[in-house]
């Protein structure tokens, strides 16, 4: 029964992992505006997993948590735009024209 205690805990910390990193795809396509349809459902898919395992893991006595080293991503900096050269009033103001 231990075994079996062991294999879920491994199995569980790796979903765990593999949630996160999805979830942070998902959350790069949101930013993007891209459709994040698939990867939501294969999270979906995972925490059905794990709530089953969960269920297991209870059954079988073991009520420790299950502790995971933090996954942390960075984000990305966001992109510096160069200061306009032209301002809003350069841009409209009216353009005096040499006439000839």
């Amino acid at each position: 029964m231990d075994n079996r205690i062991n294999e879920i805990r491994t199995t569980i910390r790796a979903l765990r992992v593999s949630m996160r990193e999805a979830e942070a795809i998902m959350h790069e396509q949101i930013n993007r505006d891209e459709d994040c349809s698939f990867v939501a459902q294969e999270v979906i898919k995972m925490r059905s997993v794990m709530s089953l395992l969960a269920k297991e893991r209870i059954a079988l006595g073991d009520e420790e948590p299950i502790l995971v080293n933090s996954f942390f991503i960075p984000r990305r900096r966001p992109t510096r735009r160069p200061a306009a050269a032209l301002t809003a009033e350069s841009v409209f103001r009216p353009r005096v024209l040499a006439r000839v």
